[in-house]
């Protein structure tokens, strides 16, 4: 077994959104091939009904998959392809944009007016980026969650882990999608699949990450795997992780425990050309779906 070494933490920043959401981004509109296929985290997090409610009124898509999952308040959407609802705590939501899809996204808050959500793109790969849009919901009940004997709880999202299959599927990039809690203290070592590109975001709590590319740091209390491993400083709320090659990470949680997402997924290793929720291979792609836009046919008739 490898280690996978902590190749940076970096905490999530400020930005607005749609029409005026505030909102933490993890990463987006920088580097593309850093997280391949992931595109873009954020995290939409706020108890202030003033800075959520304006939403994300309509807007298109093209060449992506958004999964988006709340965990307060709840988000009603709405799609051109007639698709419509809310999604509520626990809740997922994954829509492939493919050829194009304009939707919007209301958030609301809870009784407490607290509103907290996440949001990842994924990018498709050339031969699908015009393929017919998709979507799917699925309620928070449907998503297995496995405890262990230590007090770790682990949903399965996406992916297989641990033995269950989360409920979402299709999705092109092949992701695992774990949301994961850390009792105080306790250390854990979770696998991942070695060609997998892969990231944690803390949300709640803080953890330490081992890392054996690190000559500084606090060392675990047991050696792993008979090598002297070393963890950095503890991260807390609203920190990315990014790893580097391996096929598991080990942590220790800290005084108030841990709960973070653990995401990976196969890399795409393709051009990306970039613009806004449109992502394509090539600047003439882009250029094309700007002009239908503009034209009105963005929007393909279902075959």
């Amino acid at each position: 077994m490898s280690l996978r070494p902590t190749l940076e933490t970096r905490k999530a920043t400020p930005t607005m959104e749609g029409a005026g959401v505030h909102l933490h981004r993890a990463f987006g509109f920088h580097d593309p091939s850093e997280l391949d296929p992931f595109l873009l985290f954020d995290d939409f997090r706020n108890d202030i009904p003033q800075h959520y409610m304006r939403g994300f009124p309509w807007h298109p898509h093209r060449g992506i998959e958004t999964i988006t999952y709340v965990l307060n308040g709840t988000v009603d959407h709405g799609d051109s392809l007639g698709n419509h609802g809310t999604l509520g705590a626990g809740d997922v939501q994954w829509m492939t944009a493919g050829s194009g899809i304009l939707h919007q996204e209301m958030p609301k808050g809870n009784a407490k007016g607290q509103m907290h959500g996440f949001q990842l793109w994924a990018n498709l790969p050339g031969s699908m980026k015009m393929t017919a849009p998709r979507y799917q919901d699925v309620k928070g009940k449907e998503i297995p969650e496995i405890i262990d004997d230590d007090g770790t709880r682990v949903k399965v999202i996406v992916g297989s882990f641990w033995g269950k299959t989360g409920p979402v599927d299709g999705i092109a990039a092949d992701p695992q999608y774990l949301d994961i809690f850390v009792p105080a203290g306790v250390k854990k070592t979770f696998k991942i699949d070695t060609y997998r590109r892969a990231f944690a975001y803390i949300f709640e709590g803080s953890a330490a990450f081992a890392d054996a590319s690190t000559p500084t740091g606090v060392l675990l209390e047991k050696e792993i795997a008979g090598e002297e491993v070393n963890i950095r400083d503890m991260s807390g709320n609203r920190t990315l992780v990014r790893f580097g090659t391996g096929d598991e990470i080990t942590m220790q949680a800290g005084e108030e425990g841990v709960r973070f997402l653990l995401i990976s997924g196969a890399p795409i290793q393709e051009p990306v050309a970039w613009h806004g929720p449109i992502v394509m291979n090539t600047q003439a792609e882009i250029m094309q779906a700007m002009k239908e836009l503009r034209n009105g046919t963005f929007i393909k008739p279902a075959h």
